[in-house]
């Protein structure tokens, strides 16, 4: 491993997997959610889309599912 590394060449040139990280979605959320988030972002001081997404890549890991109860 080199002691020092020259990234003078890498500038202006992005990620070329950056694309395949992150998707970006439109959903419909409850204000109530968001404000959630949002007041927990100012907490953390993480941004609140960033929380959202932690918590949903939690929930895969976890193999969490919500619980639905339908009403008729």
């Amino acid at each position: 491993m080199r002691k020092e590394y020259d990234f003078e060449n890498m500038k202006g040139r992005k990620n070329p997997y950056a694309k395949h990280l992150k998707k970006q979605v439109t959903i419909r959320m409850s204000v109530d959610i968001i404000e959630y988030f949002k007041e927990l972002a100012e907490e953390t001081g993480v941004p609140y889309q960033n929380l959202i997404n932690l918590y949903l890549r939690d929930c895969v890991q976890s193999n969490r599912r919500p619980s639905l109860t339908w009403s008729s």
